[in-house]
């Protein structure tokens, strides 16, 4: 697979398959992953990998927070932006209905809230959960190194036939999170990312873009 066709096969996938991704698949492509662009060398991320019994339990006490209505840990860093405006907001909106439906959520639906989240907190079936964690005393430009190397990350998860799904919603669940890590107060959750295969039979969603005339200018051509 070349980069322009793990690049368009990446899409966030919300059902997995509970087939076993092999060990050495995921240490070949974290290894490879460090290669990301790293501001001063720093490489601020540390990743936690769980799966098997570790990361059923974490679904099942992360899951019964949210059909328990639990609103979440504070909140750390805000998931988007208080007043979301156009073309932002719109871009937002359209992307959510699609989720929804994909999930097959009525928007009315006014136990949604809970269900989306169960669903998260399960991981969408994924049998790894990759845990990206910062030192707290990062900046801002460290947490976009952290974005680029999940980024490579998820285009090697690719080349090898996997797929991927980044949720920032653990960082609701933060606390129960860094318990079955074991990771220490000195570093705050990014994200997680759900790996796995994808399961045959889901009808596959995939959001749209802005047109490039949107969202680049050339200077100079």
């Amino acid at each position: 697979m070349d980069v322009y066709e793990a690049v368009e096969s990446r899409r966030a996938v919300r059902a997995f398959s509970d087939e076993r991704v092999p060990v050495e698949t995921l240490e070949r492509v974290l290894s490879s992953a460090a290669r990301a662009p790293s501001s001063g060398n720093l490489q601020p991320w540390h990743v936690y990998v769980v799966t098997g019994d570790p990361l059923a339990e974490l679904k099942r006490r992360a899951t019964a927070r949210a059909l328990a209505g639990d609103p979440g840990d504070e909140r750390e860093y805000p998931m988007y932006p208080a007043d979301l405006t156009t073309p932002y907001l719109d871009r937002f909106s359209a992307a959510a209905a699609q989720r929804h439906a994909a999930l097959g959520i009525e928007r009315d639906d006014p136990d949604r809230p809970r269900k989306i989240a169960a669903l998260n907190a399960g991981a969408f079936g994924a049998p790894v959960v990759l845990f990206c964690y910062l030192d707290r005393t990062m900046g801002p430009g460290q947490w976009g190194d952290a974005g680029m190397y999940l980024q490579t990350v998820m285009l090697l998860l690719r080349a090898e036939g996997l797929h991927s799904c980044p949720q920032v919603m653990w960082t609701m669940y933060r606390r129960t999170v860094a318990r079955a890590v074991g990771a220490d107060d000195g570093l705050a959750l990014f994200c997680g990312v759900a790996v796995g295969f994808e399961e045959e039979g889901v009808p596959q969603l995939r959001t749209g873009r802005a047109d490039m005339a949107e969202t680049v200018s050339f200077v100079g051509v």
